[in-house]
């Protein structure tokens, strides 16, 4: 993977998956500009590996436009998006429900991933296309028991993955998601004695198959990741159509 004169910008790119796929980005070539809400951490990746810092609550659409245009900014183009960050939920979201971590998690989770690739697509655009990963999770392609909102909101970014994904390749923009299983990151860390022995991910485990999949990754795939297994694409089964196999109509929704 040859990134010379490319700009990444990463979310969430101060620690763990989006510190190892920052490192594997610049280590290509790439001048890599980290937005995290954690200035410190961000700012100390950054310098490490000669790139840029932007403080981004990545839950506020213009913050995320502002991260965009930082990116462009300071090398006149953006060539990759990771849009990594992510929260945990800590609580099920069922039986019990604190509105404001609901709120916390969706915007973290989602919103950001929808704000992230409206913000990057024109960035995209005037560079000639380029390559957007969202980070979902296993938990995105099968249910997590006892943490449904973490599950709901990595299914929605699959779902827009896979939307999206087609919907730009024609421009030249390959829109992905990586979605991995438990990974030995500071998201789970106050988990970690309840794993035992099961087997975990790393957080270069999961940046070795970004990189797989900026090489790799067709329009909307989403890629799982577990131990001892080499990443691919998930194949997701199709759904039953009607009856005599007419495919569906092109359909261009507008607002009524």
């Amino acid at each position: 993977m040859d990134l010379t004169d490319r700009t990444a910008l990463i979310t969430g790119g101060a620690s763990g998956i989006g510190a190892a796929a920052a490192r594997r980005l610049a280590a290509a070539g790439a001048t890599v500009v980290i937005a995290d809400r954690d200035e410190t951490g961000a700012k100390a990746v950054a310098d490490e590996l000669g790139g840029l810092a932007v403080a981004t609550d990545v839950t506020d659409p213009e913050a995320m436009q502002a991260a965009v245009a930082a990116a462009e900014e300071h090398t006149g183009r953006l060539d990759v998006v990771l849009l990594n960050a992510g929260v945990t939920g800590g609580q099920t979201g069922v039986t019990d429900l604190d509105l404001e971590g609901y709120r916390r998690i969706v915007g973290v989770n989602f919103d950001h991933v929808v704000f992230g690739l409206n913000a990057a697509v024109p960035a995209l655009r005037r560079a000639g296309g380029g390559r957007v990963i969202a980070t979902a999770s296993l938990a995105g392609i099968v249910a997590l028991p006892g943490d449904a909102l973490y599950t709901a909101t990595k299914h929605a970014v699959v779902g827009y993955v896979r939307s999206a994904g087609p919907a730009l390749a024609p421009e030249g923009i390959t829109v992905n998601a990586v979605c991995p299983g438990f990974a030995d990151t500071p998201l789970i860390a106050h988990l970690k004695e309840q794993f035992g022995e099961f087997p975990l991910l790393t957080a270069e485990d999961v940046a070795s198959a970004i990189e797989l999949i900026m090489e790799r990754g067709e329009p909307g795939d989403c890629w799982y990741v577990q131990p001892g297994r080499e990443p691919a694409p998930y194949g997701f089964r199709g759904v039953p159509g009607p009856k005599g196999g007419t495919p569906p109509p092109p359909v261009e929704w507008t607002e009524h």
